[in-house]
């Protein structure tokens, strides 16, 4: 099981859009992509979740969380066999770190814990709260925003992981990351 939550080695730049729900990273990780000519590896939490929900009417539950980093996982290794020279990662297993610890006081799956700090990413774009929070089935934390991108920044710090945060509107978010990905790519 472990294996399937690690990186698989790969000359390709990562970038990961990271942070609180509603914040844009979907929106950008698809505009970087499309820029640079190169994949984007979508956010299967939502997927799952959402297939859940759709089902059952049931949220995420601890027990969810392995399955969904592997999935995670699965997808980003092997959209890094087919990126130009930089990948774009909206989520990894990091920010379900996060979630785990928000939503389940703390707790993260042992595993889950220990290979979310292995993985190597270039540089996180950290994703601000400046923009509207939109209503769906998954998000349910609009009144927490500020709390939760706290979270993701003292992660990123106590961790001493490369980040630059994002803020702005899509237009200057997209201008910002550009400027700082230009550097990676040089």
């Amino acid at each position: 099981m472990e294996e399937k939550l690690r990186q698989h080695p790969s000359d390709c730049i990562r970038v990961v859009l990271f942070g609180p729900e509603c914040t844009g990273k979907t929106t950008l990780s698809q505009q970087l992509a499309s820029y640079y000519d190169t994949q984007c590896v979508s956010e299967y939490m939502r997927e799952y979740l959402q297939e859940k929900w759709n089902k059952t009417k049931k949220v995420c539950v601890f027990d969810d969380l392995i399955p969904i980093g592997e999935e995670q996982m699965r997808l980003e290794n092997e959209a890094a066999t087919k990126a130009n020279k930089i990948l774009f990662c909206d989520t990894n297993l990091l920010e379900l770190k996060v979630y785990s610890e928000a939503y389940y006081d703390g707790a993260v799956p042992e595993k889950l814990n220990k290979i979310s700090l292995e993985n190597v990413y270039d540089l996180y774009l950290l994703t601000y709260i400046d923009i509207p929070w939109v209503a769906d089935d998954l998000r349910d934390k609009p009144h927490e925003r500020e709390e939760m991108f706290l979270r993701f920044k003292e992660c990123l710090e106590h961790n001493n992981l490369p980040y630059i945060v994002i803020k702005g509107d899509k237009t200057s978010r997209f201008e910002q990351a550009i400027r700082h990905i230009s550097q990676l790519i040089i």
